[in-house]
């Protein structure tokens, strides 16, 4: 091989290198990882109503945690409002072992006020409320479990409060009914100036975590009188909105999944 073929096909092989290393670098730059920690409503469970956005948002390329929360209609409250933060915290976590890079905390119904009460003490980069309810400082709620959050306050006093005992929750479209439980884990619940203080869970929420706010035009009638009222409380942030999907309170988890994906791939853009 002559010199100047050596020269030409070094020069050659430079080129070629210059062209497609970037090309392949890019190809092999792998998306952000999206992770989302979903959490059911009052009485319901990661197979029902939020399972349909959460297969659908696996499908999509979302890493999902789709949990079942101490306020399932098998857990009864079992463990305590700060018990319940490490579950997610947990979640989180593993997400992110799995690869997700931003991570949101979404729930539906009385999932949604605890992700804002989530929101409002660690570190998201943000909050999907999905017709958030169970405010337990309303005064039908204190009208309906009074004698059942005093019945625990003195089973604590009296050193039982880790001897279950029976209970009252309430839901409108259900009424009141049983649950067994601890009744320190329950007072953590219950306490109307408590973690399920819907005033205090969106006042406290971290301005820098945008929120999500969906209000269905079907919901109850009780949540979408106080749904314009809730939103405009949220701390001001850019990227906080919100959805009103034409859907009833238990359906607005499905209808909303467009918006879901659309929003959280904003958020996540807009952060890099």
């Amino acid at each position: 091989m002559t010199s100047s073929l050596r020269h030409f096909l070094t020069a050659l092989t430079l080129s070629i290198v210059s062209i497609f290393v970037p090309l392949a670098a890019i190809a092999d730059a792998s998306p952000v990882k999206l992770g989302i920690v979903l959490m059911h409503g009052k009485g319901g469970s990661p197979t029902a109503y939020v399972s349909s956005l959460a297969s659908s948002l696996e499908e999509q390329g979302f890493l999902v945690a789709n949990l079942e929360m101490p306020w399932s209609g098998k857990r009864d409250y079992d463990v305590n409002v700060s018990t319940a933060e490490k579950e997610v915290e947990s979640a989180l976590n593993s997400l992110r072992d799995k690869g997700a890079r931003k991570l949101f905390v979404a729930g539906h119904s009385q999932g949604g006020l605890f992700a804002l009460y989530f929101g409002g003490k660690h570190a998201l980069d943000g909050v999907i409320a999905i017709a958030p309810g169970g405010n337990v400082a309303v005064p039908i709620f204190r009208e309906k479990l009074g004698e059942s959050v005093n019945l625990a306050r003195k089973l604590v006093a009296e050193g039982k409060g880790e001897e279950k005992a029976k209970f009252l929750d309430f839901e409108n479209a259900k009424g009141t009914y049983p649950v067994v439980a601890p009744p320190s884990a329950y007072l953590t619940w219950f306490d109307p100036e408590g973690a399920m203080n819907q005033t205090k869970a969106v006042r406290n929420m971290n301005p820098a975590v945008p929120v999500l706010f969906i209000g269905p035009t079907n919901d109850y009638p009780g949540l979408r009188g106080v749904k314009q009222q809730m939103f405009d409380a949220l701390p001001k942030n850019p990227r906080t909105k919100l959805y009103e999907p034409n859907s009833s309170h238990l359906n607005a988890p499905s209808a909303s999944i467009k918006e879901i994906v659309e929003w959280t791939a904003a958020v996540a853009s807009a952060q890099q």
